[in-house]
């Protein structure tokens, strides 16, 4: 059985990312485990020129690279992903590398109606650069919109058809996870690139 991390993209006490990766959590048990990483806390990312990140980024990177894959629940904040997951993943991509050819699947959930669709298109784009160069599912957006209505007291989703579209993806995912272990051929080569690369080299 694969053994996912959970990244909830914000900080916020009433978070329905959250709400929405521990239903996930709990709803794929019997396919996945799913362990959620707590990023509230950090400290804001200073560049340390000795490159040593502080015990917790450690801990996290080291059960980033120990997964099969992650899951990043993010919302939206002025079209696009809350600062507290970009310093995570500032953190996660200064020294250390666990990102490298990863796994990763993305989902979302907001107040409103459009449920994080620019915010999961931001972090594509995030988790393509040179320091984090993770392997994002392609062609796959969960977007929960109106998420304050959209779970029961139990803590599931009411929506059956949102429900279908999770599991859908979710078993993508599992193929996808498969798939990308194959994908193997220039792994090292990647990973030495992204320990080497440095915008203060660039031209």
């Amino acid at each position: 059985m694969n053994k996912f991390i959970g990244i909830v993209g914000t900080i916020s006490t009433e978070s329905t990312n959250k709400r929405l990766l521990t239903f996930m959590k709990q709803h794929f048990a019997d396919q996945a485990t799913i362990d959620l990483l707590d990023i509230s806390g950090l400290p804001m990312f200073n560049k340390p020129a000795n490159k040593q990140v502080p015990k917790r980024i450690g801990e996290m990177a080291a059960k980033i690279e120990a997964a099969d894959g992650v899951i990043i629940s993010t919302p939206e904040y002025d079209h696009s992903v809350p600062a507290v997951l970009m310093n995570a993943l500032a953190w996660l991509s200064y020294g250390i590398h666990p990102f490298v050819n990863k796994p990763v699947m993305i989902t979302g959930a907001s107040f409103g109606s459009l449920g994080s669709s620019r915010a999961q298109g931001h972090l594509r784009i995030i988790l393509d650069s040179p320091e984090l160069r993770a392997r994002i599912m392609p062609s796959s957006e969960f977007l929960l919109g109106n998420s304050l209505s959209t779970f029961n007291e139990d803590g599931s989703l009411k929506d059956a058809e949102k429900v279908a579209k999770l599991d859908g993806l979710f078993a993508d995912f599992q193929t996808f996870v498969a798939l990308t272990k194959q994908l193997n051929h220039a792994d090292e080569l990647n990973k030495q690139e992204a320990k080497d690369f440095s915008w203060d080299k660039l031209d």
